[in-house]
């Protein structure tokens, strides 16, 4: 399953393709969220606007999205905090 509730937030599997044309949730993926960013996969770069992506999208603040699997992957687990399971796929689904 490509999201989870937790006690501290939600977990999202997240797939994501750097060097993309433009920045855009491409649906899913297998068992994860796949995310196409227009960074490159170099100093962190992806990482940071990944972060501040998935915080726009998901309407909230960036200190609310963490990466906590994953940080030299395409792969990665994302912790949001401060929203919910129902509420996250709401906002993906529009």
């Amino acid at each position: 399953m490509w999201i989870q509730e937790t006690s501290e937030g939600v977990i999202l599997k997240v797939t994501v393709q750097p060097r993309g044309s433009r920045n855009e949730i491409a649906g899913l993926q297998g068992d994860a969220l796949k995310i196409k960013l227009t960074a490159p996969p170099v100093e962190g770069a992806a990482n940071k606007l990944c972060v501040e992506f998935l915080a726009k999208a998901l309407k909230v603040r960036k200190s609310d999205v963490e990466i906590i699997h994953g940080q030299k992957s395409r792969s990665k687990k994302v912790l949001v905090r401060s929203t919910t399971l129902e509420r996250i796929e709401s906002l993906l689904k529009t």
